[in-house]
């Protein structure tokens, strides 16, 4: 089973962060949420509080198959600034595992980072200048690109989750999850 650290920052947007979380969990994918901060609780960038699974420092990242990166303002800059996450994309990137990122996070963090060279990619739109070396995509709410995967914002939350999913348990993983949970984008208003 496929195990997921999801990166949680102060001032993250907590629909991009939980939505990843309860998707994955409800998909059977094995999913904590790891504060970068110094405690558990970690807040949003809409005052919601919440508590994580475990702190980053006491956990061996290297035990994941993925990290996702929420996105929200001051949240992305906390997860670019933490030395922690940095060491922890490096890694991965280096052993060819995913690196997962939302909203202004596949800009700011991959994209700034370098992690995205080479690869199609998306994220917040008017942020596209920081996807350095990235194949730029507007045109779907999240890409697949190998081992990486972005997406633009909190309304793609749900694709983004399922494209997580479908990776690691394939299309009729996630359409099977996407049934159960009502969801179909074309009824939207």
């Amino acid at each position: 089973m496929a195990n997921v650290a999801v990166m949680m920052a102060d001032g993250c947007e907590e629909i991009e962060a939980l939505t990843v979380v309860d998707l994955l969990r409800r998909g059977k994918i094995s999913c904590d949420m790891l504060s970068i901060s110094g405690s558990l609780t970690v807040t949003g960038s809409h005052g919601i509080a919440f508590s994580c699974d475990a702190l980053l420092s006491e956990k061996d990242v290297n035990t994941y198959d993925a990290l996702v990166l929420p996105g929200g303002m001051p949240g992305t800059v906390n997860l670019k600034e933490s030395e922690g996450v940095q060491m922890a994309l490096k890694d991965f990137s280096e052993q060819g595992k995913l690196l997962a990122a939302i909203c202004a996070a596949p800009a700011l963090v991959l994209g700034e980072g370098g992690f995205l060279e080479g690869y199609e990619a998306t994220c917040y739109p008017g942020m596209e200048d920081h996807l350095k070396g990235a194949k730029v995509r507007t045109d779907v709410p999240a890409v697949r690109d190998r081992d990486r995967i972005t997406s633009r914002g909190l309304g793609t939350a749900i694709p983004f989750a399922l494209s997580i999913l479908s990776f690691f348990d394939g299309e009729e993983a996630a359409g099977a999850l996407k049934e159960a949970i009502v969801f179909s984008p074309e009824d939207m208003l």
